[in-house]
């Protein structure tokens, strides 16, 4: 099993995705849903990088780069979270970069990272929590099998307003 399609390929952190995190991590308008209240440093994230080398089973979480096969070109990341091997579940948080938004990238790698944890990690299940004002994140992971299960009201502070956020479940049959 790879973890790639004709389109994308998920591959473990480099070193040179030191900038493109360092982007990421940085961006304001993003923090929102990954609950982030403070910058990162290069220093920081050049740690992280280097912590990647432990498994999933050590960190109890799993971050891959989404890079486009065509050029090779970076376009997203893909994590497994909070990695519960009891209980054989995992969280999925994505980020696609805005300037490859609305080309299939996300879907096709949730696609692929469900593959990975139903088929080599044999997971139970996997979710992922939505915040209702992201619409079109709730699209891409009905489209590839998850069921709203759940909403957590007033869960996160957006500006100055409670956000409600969904729970989606894909459960492996």
């Amino acid at each position: 099993m790879y973890l790639e399609n004709e389109n994308i390929r998920l591959r473990a952190l480099e070193p040179e995705d030191l900038e493109i995190l360092y982007k990421w991590e940085n961006d304001t308008s993003i923090w929102q849903v990954g609950c982030t209240t403070e910058p990162y440093s290069r220093y920081i994230l050049k740690e992280y990088i280097a912590y990647s080398d432990k498994t999933i089973y050590e960190k109890k979480q799993l971050r891959l780069m989404i890079t486009r096969k065509e050029d090779n070109v970076t376009v997203g990341t893909i994590d497994l979270t909070d990695f519960d091997p009891h209980n054989l579940r995992a969280g999925v948080g994505i980020l696609i970069d805005s300037t490859y938004r609305g080309e299939g990238y996300a879907s096709q790698a949730v696609q692929l990272i469900k593959e990975y944890a139903f088929r080599f990690l044999h997971l139970k299940q996997i979710y992922a929590h939505i915040p209702v004002n992201i619409p079109a994140s709730m699209h891409i992971f009905q489209q590839n099998g998850f069921e709203q299960t759940g909403i957590m009201h007033q869960w996160i502070r957006h500006n100055e307003a409670f956000i409600d956020v969904t729970l989606w479940q894909c459960i492996n049959q």
